[in-house]
């Protein structure tokens, strides 16, 4: 069996059409243009990298982007300041904070700053809540993405076996939730669980969000199974892989998402649609405060 490749920056163009479809309905219905502002601490290379990508897109879609840039001694005092004026800010519909923020840095501090109604990441605990809850305003941006390809599949997950690796809050935990809200039947494991392989085994979906390269293996892939996988990390070579070993697991599942090129570029489009999201609320008059 010769896995089919899923093609994220495919799927990613159809929705960003979409997306600049209702950006420009906005403005002539409303005079209002989705805005959203990027808050980069210090110099990350990959941070930038990042940043510039996400503004980039923003001006493929039609969306007012600005990029709030500070250096690397800035306190977080300073940085709880910037935040406070974007929230007040009726231009700004969204906020990002690029991660990670330099030490001395409380990072939940800051993004719980964050007005629950701009963040466009997902991030703020009212918003993980109410997606705990299964009546969600903004998603992480990561796992909304990795819905929109499963949806994209055609695949319906009511009562399918899933098994998602990894538990943070960026990905693993929001979209177990996610699955769980549409009756999916999931099992979550990290780099703890005993005997990983019995687990991956039984998954008619496996989402691989561990960090760790190549780490899941063909003999640990159910047959025919759909894999996403998520990781992006880089070998002793500088060569991008993924959390997947794509060679072997290509061979076994029906279905996987490449890296580079698969859920990468569904994370800055699900971006766009939570800035278009937060600015349509605030043209309802629930996006104040």
């Amino acid at each position: 069996m010769a896995a089919k490749i899923i093609d994220g920056e495919k799927i990613s163009a159809r929705l960003r059409r979409g997306i600049a479809s209702e950006v420009e309905s906005l403005r002539e219905s409303s005079g209002v243009t989705p805005g959203l502002a990027a808050v980069l601490v210090g110099n990350d290379p990959a941070s930038e990298i990042y940043v510039e990508r996400k503004t980039r897109a923003c001006g493929e879609v039609g969306i007012r982007s600005e990029e709030v840039r500070l250096g690397a001694e800035t306190t977080e005092g300073e940085l709880l300041s910037v935040i406070e004026r974007l929230n007040a800010d009726p231009e700004v519909h969204g906020i990002l904070v690029q991660l990670p923020l330099p030490q001395g840095i409380n990072e939940t501090a800051v993004l719980g700053a964050v007005s629950p109604l701009k963040d466009v990441d997902g991030f703020h605990p009212e918003n993980m809540g109410m997606l705990m809850e299964g009546n969600p305003r903004f998603i992480s941006c990561t796992p909304y993405g990795i819905m929109e390809i499963i949806d994209h599949l055609g695949i319906d997950v009511l009562g399918k076996d899933i098994v998602v690796i990894g538990r943070s809050n960026i990905v693993g935990k929001p979209v177990a939730a996610m699955l769980l809200n549409r009756d999916a039947t999931v099992t979550v494991c990290h780099l703890c669980t005993k005997n990983l392989a019995a687990f991956t085994r039984g998954a008619e979906i496996l989402i691989v969000a561990i960090g760790c390269s190549e780490f899941i293996k063909g003999d640990m892939i159910r047959e025919g199974a759909v894999v996403i996988d998520v990781g992006i990390n880089r070998d002793g070579n500088g060569r991008i892989t993924g959390d997947v070993d794509f060679e072997s697991a290509s061979k076994v599942c029906s279905r996987i998402t490449p890296v580079p090129g698969g859920v990468g570029p569904m994370t800055i489009t699900m971006l766009l649609s939570n800035t278009l999201q937060a600015a349509r609320l605030a043209v309802e008059g629930k996006g104040k405060g």
